[in-house]
């Protein structure tokens, strides 16, 4: 896909956790806009008007059919079920789309998603100079205006706008059940942010409500709202919604830095322990292991029982497969794939058994500083 400056832009190829999250985030916004539909008989240019024509549920499928059956899986693997089940039945509905069109939707998504991603990283002004840079003063001002009226639709969007330092600071005064529930109706990676700018002893006081947090009422969203709109805007919410609990909570602490993220852990731990032992359940899955560099998948690999790593590989996916095996010698590479072969069929749970295994190993070692789970924002290299 071509970038404002002629370049190729390959993140359709490298489906890492953050781009999974935006293309899920994108797609419920473009699932909740209007009804219409429009046709094309291919090799015509696509504009905006065009896509107009198009229904919300119609271009988040062509934009999952676009992405390939691998990365559209991880999509909905954070998507609800209600979302996945609404959106299987447009596939399965829809005609072939030309071309001309598909490659439009995933432009204008992928434009929308770094707008979005911009304004997270540092306010809409950041987001407009990034912007202007890379596509041009108009279309900035085109993708900022898309993506700021879509989060103003969404239950406290207006404060995606704001610093997140400042927004920490307002948020101090409240009490740490409101700032659980403003943090849970926000992108996980904004939450880390303002989450990292609080008191330390009121970081742990937020998190442990927010692990514990079910589902919220909207005349609760609607008085929190009403205090804060003072301060910072206006935003009207609309039925039931999920918020927080130890899913969210485990995103928001993945998006964390490693001294910010051990530190709450380590208080929640000291209050609640069989909590703290939740969340890190849940904090790094076998596939993860895609998130480590190959120098830490190579310090890994000296710690790891072979026999654990060729049963672990079994339940794994072959992306991560061949990222294992790309960082072992030759001749241990080959080892491990004849021992995979020649073995017989095995019982789940010894599969997860010794996937845990590695998991802890991979945790000793992230403790001693020894590796490097990449986490966004903070690990990329300049």
């Amino acid at each position: 896909m071509p970038s404002g400056d002629g370049k190729e832009v390959g993140w359709r190829s490298t489906p890492d956790a953050r781009w999974v999250h935006t293309v899920s985030r994108v797609y419920r916004v473009h699932a909740t806009v209007g009804i219409t539909t429009g046709r094309r008989t291919g090799g015509e240019r696509v504009d905006q008007s065009d896509l107009r024509q198009i229904s919300g549920r119609r271009k988040a499928a062509a934009l999952l059919i676009s992405l390939g059956s691998e990365l559209a899986a991880q999509v909905c693997k954070v998507m609800r079920e209600d979302e996945v089940e609404q959106l299987t039945r447009e596939i399965v509905r829809m005609e072939r789309l030309p071309a001309e069109m598909k490659e439009a939707i995933m432009q204008q998504v992928y434009e929308d998603a770094m707008a979005r991603q911009f304004i997270t990283a540092g306010g809409s002004d950041y987001a407009r100079d990034l912007l202007a840079r890379t596509l041009g003063t108009q279309k900035a001002g085109e993708l900022l205006t898309r993506a700021t009226t879509a989060r103003r639709d969404q239950p406290f969007g207006f404060m995606a706008e704001i610093e997140p330092a400042q927004l920490a600071s307002v948020l101090e005064a409240e009490l740490p059940q409101t700032i659980a529930l403003i943090l849970s109706n926000l992108p996980h990676e904004l939450s880390g942010r303002i989450l990292t700018s609080l008191d330390f002893e009121l970081q742990a006081e937020v998190s442990s409500r927010i692990a514990v947090m079910n589902r919220t009422s909207p005349e609760m969203v609607k008085e929190v709202e009403t205090v804060l709109r003072k301060r910072l805007a206006t935003l009207q919410t609309q039925g039931f919604r999920t918020a927080g609990g130890v899913d969210f909570l485990v995103r928001v602490l993945n998006s964390m830095d490693t001294r910010s993220e051990r530190a709450i852990l380590e208080s929640i731990e000291h209050s609640d322990p069989e909590l703290a032992a939740e969340i890190r359940k849940n904090m790094f899955v076998f596939e993860d292991l895609s998130m480590l560099d190959d120098r830490s998948l190579q310090r890994l690999m000296r710690d790891v029982n072979s026999k654990d790593l060729s049963m672990a590989l079994r339940g794994a996916s072959e992306d991560l497969k061949n990222r294992i095996f790309k960082n072992m010698s030759t001749r241990a590479s080959q080892a491990l794939r004849d021992d995979m072969a020649v073995s017989g069929p095995v019982r789940l749970r010894l599969v997860e058994e010794a996937q845990t295994r590695i998991i802890n190993t991979v945790r000793a070692l992230q403790e001693a500083e020894e590796i490097t789970i990449s986490r966004g924002r903070e690990d990329v290299m300049v």
